[in-house]
């Protein structure tokens, strides 16, 4: 796991290199023709990906953006009516999830532009699209994805960067592949959670795909049982479990939501959660009981792949100290084939 998270850096350098024609031509042909509704569909890590998509067409080019249950499809036999025209974006490490498939076919066949972001290009999935963006990320043999979602989210704001009127997102790409290697070293550890049952993972706005991501991987590799959630839903009600030093795990990163965040986090002091916080930020290090540092920060758009580049390392330490090995999760396998 830690030597394919290693991996990701030439990875995503290879990606952004590779998909750049791919990525102009789609994007040039979006912007002439901007789809009414762009659907997702996905699994696992996957769907987080895919969820991390969601925020940045919602917030930066103000379409909506629609996750498909594949159930509906697939045991539902339902086939809801869209738009036209709309956009699918299919996300998998492997391409070989029967659901996705079935998916991808059916909107394909009602005239949906369909875009598989997938690791392996020889894949039914990718044969399927009409539209390929392929991750780059070679054989991933850990379960826990690490390198193929870096890719997954690399590939969406690489796409989001040639779909944006202005350059900014485009002449900070550049710079990804280094950050990615910076950020492998973070500062502390997560030793608080050696004993722990239970945690919250909390996120807001484009972090909060992320937070969901760490709390899977929590549950994958170190066998705890990890909740993530948005800030804002903690507060609907979850936050009632609190009580005295239960761990709460903040990603927090410099964009429109920071204040907001800050000023939950020290809500969430004041009734006796541990906070545990990786971030860039000072000012959220400062609340923390267990600081997290991350040594380096893009813009909005690529600091949430250093969070879950950060993440990773940490994440494997910990499964190691509390007797798992984060390679071999037991009950679970590479490949996961759902209907």
């Amino acid at each position: 796991m830690r030597r394919e998270a290693e991996e990701a850096p030439k990875v995503v350098e290879r990606l952004l290199r590779e998909n750049e024609g791919e990525v102009k031509a789609l994007a040039a042909f979006l912007r002439r023709r901007p789809p009414a509704l762009v659907l997702t569909v996905a699994r696992g890590s996957s769907d987080h990906a895919a969820l991390f998509a969601k925020y940045l067409l919602e917030a930066r080019l103000e379409w909506p953006v629609l996750p498909l249950a594949p159930s509906v499809l697939t045991l539902y036999r339902a086939r809801p009516r869209l738009p036209h025209p709309s956009l699918l974006l299919a996300y998998s490490q492997s391409g070989e999830s029967p659901d996705l498939l079935e998916a991808v076919r059916a909107y394909r066949e009602r005239g949906v532009l369909t875009v598989a972001l997938v690791n392996r290009e020889d894949s039914p999935l990718a044969k399927a699209a009409e539209v390929v963006l392929p991750l780059h990320a070679g054989e991933e043999r850990a379960v826990a994805a690490t390198k193929s979602f870096l890719a997954m989210l690399a590939a969406t704001a690489h796409l989001l960067a040639h779909l944006l009127e202005g350059p900014g997102l485009r002449e900070a790409l550049p710079a990804l592949p280094e950050a990615l290697n910076r950020a492998l070293e973070p500062k502390g550890d997560l030793g608080y959670l050696e004993e722990a049952e239970n945690l919250f993972v909390l996120g807001r706005g484009f972090a909060f795909p992320v937070a969901l991501e760490a709390a899977l991987k929590l549950k994958e590799v170190a066998a705890l049982h990890a909740e993530g959630l948005s800030l804002a839903e903690f507060l609907h009600g979850p936050q009632a479990l609190l009580e005295e030093g239960f761990p709460v795990l903040a990603l927090v990163q410099r964009d429109e939501a920071l204040e907001t965040v800050l000023g939950t986090l020290e809500s969430l002091r004041v009734k006796g959660a541990h906070l545990l916080v990786l971030s860039p930020e000072p000012d959220a290090l400062a609340l923390a009981h267990t600081p997290l540092a991350l040594p380096v920060a893009l813009t909005p758009e690529l600091t949430p792949l250093l969070l879950a580049q950060a993440f990773y390392p940490l994440a494997e330490a910990l499964a190691q100290a509390r007797g798992q090995d984060p390679d071999r999760p037991r009950h679970l396998s590479k490949v996961t084939r759902t209907r």
